[in-house]
């Protein structure tokens, strides 16, 4: 199919105003997933798994499906700067296999990402492992099947991985993320590939649900990304109250090696998921949120004698060592992001720690 001018960037000085049309190539290709994985693959598009192909009646859908106009920017994802319009956002969740009707989260997700907040260009370009990893709250949850019970961060069949892999493939196909060449993530991790997307599960939260403490009412459709650099698991068999199972948790959050630990305190924040029984059994030590989550705080540091003896005098110059010698994992119970999801085979909870520098964004959609 002929180019087409998709949108326009307008540059204004002080001689006059120039238009620079970006347009997009259109490409005709056989519907045949394998045919055009294989092309699509060597082209530099796919991720290795296979995938659908864009034919313009299923973007056409896709973009029906979101409620906004084909050409409207949704915002420019580093580290190419590519402009991420609504059918270009259509065109890479056609090729996850992406439904329809998960397009208006999925713009969400693109658009918390690209809040300065969440600074997205340091997440694509970092060494670390991170992803950008979704929670979902409100209504979606139920309407678009995001699994919040048992095997939710990965494993349980359903269309949450094909909305991750939807915003991996506009990393790359529209930020431009490059492995080895402008992302420098040393080892990287799946998440980069199929994403990280779970529900909270509100109905057995004994708190206000994560999505409440993030400013959207009750029941309320939105979407939280967090900077995840992958999970860890959290077990115990021996803790016989509240108190005890979260001074576990907090312990176990605190780990030498974290991003967290380096440098001053940047707004590293660390996301706990706690699995319902557990939920119920801490609720009965901390009935209020924010004692859970200032036990959890005063849990999470370490010794500053376990640090080698560089680090040692780092956190001294960093201001990170409290009266008692010890150096808390994050900055402030704030920084720890709760939310109540997994199977009731009780015995664990999972952390997703971050890689430094990042905020996490909440959009309601």
């Amino acid at each position: 199919m002929d180019d087409r001018p998709l949108s326009a960037r307008v540059d204004c000085g002080p001689t006059g105003c120039t238009v620079d049309w970006l347009t997009s190539d259109r490409i005709e290709v056989d519907d045949d997933a394998a045919g055009f994985t294989e092309f699509a693959t060597k082209a530099g598009w796919g991720d290795g798994l296979p995938l659908i192909p864009p034919t313009e009646a299923r973007v056409r859908e896709h973009v029906a499906a979101s409620g906004r106009y084909p050409d409207e920017l949704v915002g420019e994802v580093p580290p190419r700067r590519g402009r991420a319009t609504v059918e270009k956002i259509a065109i890479n969740a056609v090729m996850a296999g992406t439904a329809p009707t998960a397009m208006p989260m999925l713009i969400a997700s693109i658009e918390a990402m690209l809040d300065p907040q969440f600074n997205l260009f340091a997440l694509n370009t970092t060494t670390c492992s991170v992803v950008p990893a979704m929670f979902v709250h409100g209504r979606a949850r139920h309407d678009l099947d995001i699994s919040m019970g048992a095997g939710c961060f990965g494993g349980v069949a359903g269309p949450a991985a094909t909305i991750g892999r939807a915003t991996r493939l506009v990393m790359r196909n529209v930020g431009g993320q490059v492995i080895g060449v402008n992302s420098k993530s040393v080892f990287g991790q799946p998440g980069r590939v199929s994403g990280i997307c779970v529900a909270e599960w509100e109905e057995r939260s004994p708190w206000p649900t994560f999505g409440e403490r993030r400013g959207l009412a009750p029941g309320q459709s939105g979407v939280t990304v967090h900077g995840a650099t992958g999970t860890i698991d959290i077990a115990d068999i021996y803790c016989t109250d509240g108190e005890m199972l979260a001074e576990l948790i907090g312990r176990s959050l605190a780990l030498c090696g974290t991003n967290s630990y380096l440098g001053t305190h940047h707004g590293a924040e660390i996301l706990v998921a706690i699995c319902p029984p557990w939920a119920d059994v801490l609720a009965g030590a901390y009935a209020e949120f924010d004692d859970l989550r200032a036990a959890l705080f005063a849990a999470a540091r370490l010794p500053l004698s376990v640090f080698p003896a560089p680090h040692q005098r780092a956190h001294h110059d960093n201001g990170k060592v409290d009266a008692d010698g010890m150096v808390a994992v994050v900055e402030s119970p704030e920084h720890l992001l709760v939310m109540v999801a997994g199977g009731l085979g009780n015995l664990h909870a999972l952390a997703c720690h971050s890689f430094g520098p990042t905020q996490a964004v909440t959009r309601a959609f």
